[in-house]
């Protein structure tokens, strides 16, 4: 089936700010889009997100150009292609730009005809986008693992780790985990006021985001709220490191502690000694590859220890991370790395090295639910959206539900 057009442009993300849309026409009328999140807590090894710079169009963000790109370039580089072989397409827009970041003509305008054009295929062909995607995967549900409170450039920066996570490792089925996360996200908001701990909104990814005095006593609360409402769950954290990395230690202000990355593995060991802590994203900074070295060493057959910002979705960086025996699992974000293709293989290369792998989305989201889909896809097993609140959080765990209760039961 061929691609007929492709047309872009401009809309916003959940930031209100503008991003990438893109919609792809195929030679049979079939008609669809698909939209590029954007990150605030971003690697410097992903690829390029391009943004105007025009300060009297959304104050620099605007992404006209980006859209330009798509119209004039991306859309013409694919049209007449395919739209069943989904390598050739995503290979066609990486030559287009023809740079190893896709900084020319932006990995946000990428990454949108490439899903654009994925979701048309799985439409032509009259199956859910996940079986389209699945190819020899082993699809299964993932596991959610769900942002409660909110720290780091989430929120303000109150404390320094990023986001507190809960895992439902104890609780058989999806919408019965959803229901038990709810619960769990309830009552972590009336100990915050048990507490008078000012709670005046949410986080980027809608989860709480209360002044805490450390870092410690978010964890200490999500204890406390699992529980009271007695479910198994397993906490997870995205430390973000490198966010408070500076001249070679990690500054932990409200932990009146500054400490290497020796200090850092002291600090995750004893924690995850005394709470339910399970996995841990962005230990260290994301170059300091013979700190990871050691934190691996030290934690890995304890933790699951998850790499963001440090493998940036990047089949080389992976690649390293494996053979220097760096980390055990990679978070998995589409705008990080701009095509579907090079995202399926960095899930594919985990798998095969024995790593496991968590599907992302990114704290600028749209409504979008493509990644719902790839989780199932994927059979990363994990996938990580952000807090039980907000419509483009919420499209995809309902997605989700639609695939767990109709389309996976009946197809896989």
């Amino acid at each position: 089936m061929k691609i007929q057009r492709i047309a872009g442009l401009e809309i916003l993300d959940s930031r209100g700010r503008p991003t990438v849309a893109a919609i792809c026409e195929l030679g049979d009328g079939t008609r669809v889009q698909a939209h590029a999140p954007s990150g605030a807590s971003t690697g410097k090894h992903e690829a390029h997100e391009l943004r105007d710079g025009d300060p009297a169009w959304y104050a620099g963000r605007g992404v006209r150009t980006a859209v330009a790109n798509l119209n004039q370039v991306l859309g013409p580089a694919v049209v007449g292609l395919n739209a069943f072989d989904q390598g050739a397409v995503d290979r066609a827009l990486c030559a287009a730009d023809g740079t190893a970041n896709k900084s020319r003509l932006g990995a946000n305008a990428i990454l949108a005809v490439s899903c654009a054009v994925a979701r048309a295929a799985a439409a032509a062909q009259r199956v859910p986008l996940w079986r389209s995607l699945m190819d020899n995967r082993p699809a299964a549900m993932p596991l959610p693992m769900v942002n409660i409170l909110s720290g780091g450039l989430h929120a303000g920066g109150n404390i320094e780790f990023q986001d507190f996570l809960v895992m439902p490792h104890g609780v058989v089925g999806y919408p019965q985990q959803l229901e038990a996360i709810v619960r769990v996200h309830a009552m972590t908001k009336q100990i915050l006021d048990e507490r008078g701990l000012v709670t005046t909104g949410v986080a980027d990814e809608g989860g709480w985001g209360p002044r805490l005095e450390s870092n410690e006593q978010a964890i200490e609360i999500l204890t406390e709220a699992i529980g009271r409402t007695g479910f198994e769950m397993s906490i997870a954290l995205d430390v973000a490191s490198s966010h408070f990395y500076r001249d070679g230690q990690y500054h932990l202000a409200t932990e009146g502690r500054t400490l290497t990355a020796e200090g850092m593995a002291d600090l995750l060991a004893d924690w995850s000694a005394r709470y339910p802590i399970r996995s841990v994203e962005d230990a260290l900074e994301e170059d300091d590859w013979a700190g990871w070295r050691t934190v691996t060493q030290r934690l890995g057959d304890r933790l699951q220890l998850v790499g963001d910002d440090f493998f940036t979705t990047n089949l080389e960086r992976v690649n390293r991370g494996i053979a220097e025996g760096c980390a055990n699992a990679v978070l998995v974000k589409m705008n990080q790395i701009g095509t579907i293709s090079e995202t399926l293989a960095v899930i594919d290369r985990a798998r095969e090295a024995g790593y496991r792998a968590v599907i992302s989305a990114r704290s600028g989201e749209t409504e979008d639910s493509f990644l719902a889909d790839l989780a199932v896809a994927s059979g990363a097993g994990q996938i990580k959206i952000g807090s039980i609140t907000r419509s483009e959080r919420l499209a995809k765990y309902n997605r989700l539900l639609e695939i767990d209760a109709w389309e996976f039961l009946a197809n896989v």
